[in-house]
């Protein structure tokens, strides 16, 4: 019986029942929606890399040789030589090594220069592998692979000729005309800077180089044999990746790196220089928060000022309900569970106009923004939210409650 008054005298005054759970559905979807998307962004950044034990570049900051090295953001400040390189990567701690030359574009996309053992070590999220949609990884000196986004924006597929630029914007006047790639493989999307990256052999970048300046035709009439082998071994690169045999050694190989008597170079781990990375953006990730919370207290403070000016009009109600017998907390509940009807009606509209735009335009996210988004928001975090979301909300109503058992007192004194 009590809850059904309640729900009566809800529908009694359902215009403005209705504008007060449009506004507590609001605030849901903007409070679980930015949530949900801080939380699925925090995933997603942190699993752009794994399986790395370290990244080495030359001496810089360690956030910068993050940024160039695995999110293809900024430039480095110098390579590392090529001897380096098979120095530190025929250690017998080292399982495997990637090697990794940056510094060219295609349509604004970089080139990342590597060998063939990157489609076999290199790994995203929870150690996936890169995985082909087409075709498969490089052989020739002039195959190309594209990420994802590449192939799609760009419109490319299996066969087609491709020609790279030197320097990484986007419109460039510097074209390697005479070295025309060939795409031999398509990668899967990842959701991360992979998908926006142009794959080719580290000699193929050295010919490519090599060809502009002496003049060499392209892919199609190039003639391997007018270099010399030497000549296609890369003199330096901008970083590489490593895989250890054991982790335990992985802080004493850092340091031996970090000492490296023949050329500065500096050695981190990818988790670390990624925490680092993630608590600088921190702050917008606290401004988002914040415009969620006032979302919902805009929304509950109009909760609870249409509760209250609702008071004045329920006042025959109220007199009614105390002739039939209901004590003054009755009345003081009644108008609580109001307002938790009205709070939890607003959850679940709220929450299921968020779960059909995650479903919907998930897709649409990952191919724009690489932003995986799984439709489950009903995370640990996200049911705190809705805990805090209803104490709120009864907060609220603690004012137009405590209005209504006043005035039941006083029917009473009367």
């Amino acid at each position: 019986m009590f809850l059904k008054i309640a729900i009566k005298s809800l529908l009694n005054r359902k215009g403005s029942v209705i504008m007060s759970l449009l506004a507590i559905s609001v605030a849901i979807f903007v409070l679980l929606g930015i949530e949900h998307i801080r939380q699925q962004a925090r995933d997603s950044f942190a699993s752009t890399v794994s399986g790395v034990d370290l990244i080495v570049g030359a001496k810089t900051g360690s956030l910068n040789l993050l940024l160039y090295s695995v999110f293809r953001v900024g430039t480095p400040t110098d390579n590392i030589s090529w001897k380096a390189y098979q120095e530190i990567a025929e250690s017998k701690d080292v399982a495997w090594a990637i090697p990794i030359s940056l510094g060219d574009s295609h349509n604004g996309y970089r080139v990342l220069g590597t060998t063939p053992d990157y489609f076999e070590h290199f790994s995203f999220g929870n150690k996936h592998t890169l995985e082909f949609v087409e075709g498969e990884a490089f052989e020739g000196v002039f195959d190309v692979v594209l990420g994802a986004e590449v192939a799609r924006t760009l419109g490319y597929a299996l066969g087609d000729e491709i020609t790279l630029a030197h320097g990484v914007v986007s419109t460039s006047f510097s074209l390697h005309e005479n070295s025309l790639f060939t795409v031999v493989g398509i990668l899967s999307p990842t959701g991360t800077p992979v998908d926006q990256t142009v794959h080719v052999q580290l000699q193929g970048i050295e010919a490519m180089h090599a060809g502009s300046e002496s003049g060499f035709g392209g892919a199609a009439s190039y003639d391997q044999s007018q270099l010399e082998a030497d000549e296609l071994e890369p003199k330096s690169i901008t970083a590489f990746m490593l895989g250890l045999k054991s982790r335990m050694v992985t802080f004493r190989l850092q340091r031996e790196i970090n000492d490296y008597s023949a050329e500065p170079l500096l050695a981190i781990l990818p988790g670390v220089a990624l925490s680092e990375l993630w608590q600088m953006v921190g702050v917008f990730e606290s401004v988002l928060r914040l415009i969620s919370m006032l979302v919902l207290v805009a929304a509950v403070l109009g909760l609870g000022a249409v509760l209250l000016a609702s008071v004045r009009e329920r006042s025959h109600e109220i007199h009614l309900l105390r002739v039939l017998g209901a004590p003054s907390y009755y009345l003081f509940f009644l108008m609580e569970l109001e307002a938790l009807l009205i709070c939890l009606a607003g959850i679940v509209l709220g929450t299921a106009c968020l779960y059909l735009c995650l479903a919907f335009l998930g897709d649409s996210l990952f191919a724009n923004f690489g932003l995986h988004l799984d439709a489950g928001v009903f995370t640990q975090d996200g049911l705190v939210i809705l805990f805090f979301v209803l104490a709120a909300a009864l907060t609220a109503a603690a004012i137009p409650s405590m209005r209504v058992y006043s005035q039941a007192k006083a029917y009473n004194v009367q």
